[in-house]
């Protein structure tokens, strides 16, 4: 179990003439799936570098606070450690794939490989990972000639299938259609549920809404606002940092300014759907 600590965190790039980081104070609890949206530019995925310690150990810059990974300061992690203790998918899944192994399968076991488990705790885990993200109709065929979206869940099993801690996701469905984009999310979940740390960068709220634990806001490098998903994404002002709301908690407000209250502002279908009910219910109206 891993948990991430970050005290007063500034940073600034070699090259740049400005700090793209500034005072950042997080606490990320293991076992938690954690949301961070805001504008393009705002910091974001900066800070997820910090976070597995490409910064400062392959970026230099100007860098100052804190970072703690198990209390442990990410510039003393050794970086295979490190490596180990955090997964990170990348945007675009066809970097991630080595473009050395000729089946999903084998593609898979890679990393297992490079790290010299034995052959057959290798394929164990391999079918298991598989098996868990649905993905045993195409573990023969040759990763190069998948689709974006297959070969994204083939991404996302060579990285789980290491079994770190923690795993980060810099905007894993930008590439991927709509049912794609609901099968990475189920397969964080169940990531979630296995007890991982969750760290994901993203832009489709309904679906963080549906998912995250809790939601970060970041914009010009500040967190704006944090907290539990339903408190952050039910605040009419969380749109002032560029974020939308999902169509439920737009829906409720607009009930809102018609004098129509109802008990709490619903950010997830179900919960509208339920919060609905109360509301007809309160008024004497039939569902």
């Amino acid at each position: 179990m891993s948990g991430i600590e970050i005290r007063n965190l500034s940073y600034q790039y070699p090259t740049g003439s400005e700090k793209v980081l500034h005072n950042i104070n997080l606490n990320i609890e293991s076992g938690k799936f954690y949301a961070f949206v805001g504008v393009n530019g705002g910091g974001k995925t900066t800070l997820c570098n910090v976070i597995r310690g490409f910064i400062p150990h392959f970026f230099k810059g100007d860098i100052s606070g804190e970072v703690l990974i198990d209390g442990k300061d990410v510039r003393d992690w050794d970086t295979s450690d490190l490596a180990q203790k955090m997964g990170f998918v990348f945007q675009n899944p066809f970097t991630q794939i080595s473009g050395v192994k000729e089946t999903v399968f084998d593609e898979i076991a890679f990393g297992l490989e490079n790290l010299g488990v034995e052959v057959s705790v290798i394929k164990q885990k391999v079918q298991e990972i598989i098996s868990l993200l649905g993905i045993g109709y195409i573990q023969d065929k040759n990763p190069n000639e998948l689709s974006g979206g297959q070969k994204q869940r083939v991404a996302l099993a060579s990285i789980i299938v290491m079994e770190p801690d923690i795993l980060i996701f810099d905007e894993p469905t930008s590439q991927l259609d709509p049912q794609g984009t609901e099968e990475i999310f189920k397969a964080i979940d169940i990531m979630k549920k296995k007890g991982k740390t969750i760290i994901l960068v993203e832009h489709k709220i309904e679906l963080i809404a549906e998912y995250a634990d809790y939601v970060i806001v970041l914009q010009d490098g500040q967190i704006m606002r944090q907290g539990r998903t339903e408190d952050v994404l039910s605040h009419e002002d969380t749109q002032d940092y560029g974020i939308g709301l999902t169509q439920y908690t737009l829906l409720d407000l607009q009930m809102r300014k018609h004098n129509m209250i109802t008990e709490r502002i619903p950010i997830t279908e179900s919960d509208s759907i339920k919060v609905m009910k109360e509301w007809m219910s309160l008024q004497g109206v039939k569902a």
